[in-house]
């Protein structure tokens, strides 16, 4: 019998994502793709240093040696990376000791077409067209920040023995109608319409299916053993919680902790949480938060017209995501 993933949570993960490839990233900038390629084929045995979603992806794969069978998570290399320069990353992979195994290399076509066939949960890129196609096809993705660094930032996540994943609301865990009342009507119309609506779940945003799964997850382990911890970090305040706490628990999903910050930043709370990884559409958070804790913007999802443009792979070139 073939090898199945759909009953696991499958991460895919670009290169840049998980590595520090800031270097060759501006040697393709400046130099260009075959300056790149060379630099990679020279440099293949010089291992590379953890990136912006190393200690998740690290912490995720560590739950299958803390279950029987070790069949919970599956962690996939998806990168617009040529083959013949994606062997620097397969040794750094087993430098660190990282059970990864399968991968996607596409040569700087799109990765789009490829997500849904491996039964991705969640999508992890520097590349913006990736995740925003892997977002319209109804994927969990998000934007890394690859300015959090974990060897140089000064102010570290709380020590945790968790994994701790923090997401925002609206436009994240929730659709974004409300939010757009916000933007287009005001603070007031939003709390109305809020108050007026509190008895109805909010609709699904990009990320329900993902908390779904996690939560699931959760309940492989014993109460108080449970390595994986959420949290909803949200620029809302009452009135307009009411209406959040019943999605919840309509939803029937396990959110750990709760924060209504009412505008405050976000930062100093991500930084007490111990978040390994916090996902927010709007880029004045994630680049806040990518000051102490890892980070990942989630785009808006595009019209069905646009999206289809995702569906062939196409070879689409830029500086961001050739080297992802």
């Amino acid at each position: 019998m073939a090898y199945r993933l759909d009953k696991k949570m499958v991460i895919g993960v670009s290169s840049r994502a998980l590595f520090d490839l800031t270097v060759e990233n501006e040697i393709f900038e400046t130099k260009g793709l075959e300056a790149y390629c060379r630099y990679q084929t020279e440099h293949e045995s010089d291992i590379l240093k953890p990136g912006a979603g190393f200690q998740l992806i690290r912490s995720l794969l560590q739950l299958n040696e803390r279950k029987e069978g070790g069949n919970l998570v599956e962690v996939i290399i998806m990168s617009r990376n040529s083959p013949e320069t994606a062997i620097r990353i397969f040794n750094t992979i087993a430098h660190y000791g990282l059970s990864i195994t399968r991968s996607v290399l596409v040569s700087g076509a799109s990765l789009a077409p490829y997500l849904a066939a491996f039964h991705t949960d969640l999508f992890l890129s520097a590349c913006e067209e990736d995740v925003q196609c892997a977002i319209d096809s109804g994927i969990a993705a998000g934007i890394i920040c690859t300015e959090y660094n974990p060897l140089q930032v000064r102010h570290l996540p709380t020590a945790t023995a968790q994994i701790r994943i923090a997401f925002d609301g609206d436009a994240v865990l929730f659709a974004g109608e409300s939010e757009r009342i916000f933007q287009e009507k005001g603070l007031s119309a939003f709390e109305e319409n809020e108050k007026i609506h509190a008895m109805e779940p909010l609709a699904e945003g990009p990320f329900a299916q993902f908390l779904r799964k996690l939560s699931d997850l959760q309940k492989e382990f014993e109460d108080g053993e449970c390595p994986i911890r959420t949290a909803l970090v949200t620029s809302r305040s009452a009135p307009a919680h009411e209406r959040v706490l019943r999605t919840i628990r309509a939803w029937k999903v396990r959110v750990d902790e709760v924060f209504f910050l009412g505008g405050l930043e976000k930062k100093e709370i991500l930084k007490a949480f111990g978040a390994q990884i916090f996902f927010d559409d709007q880029p004045i958070h994630t680049v806040s938060a990518a000051e102490c804790v890892p980070a990942a913007r989630v785009p808006c999802r595009r019209s069905d017209t646009a999206s289809a443009l995702c569906q062939e792979p196409q070879r689409i070139s830029g500086p961001e995501c050739a080297t992802g």
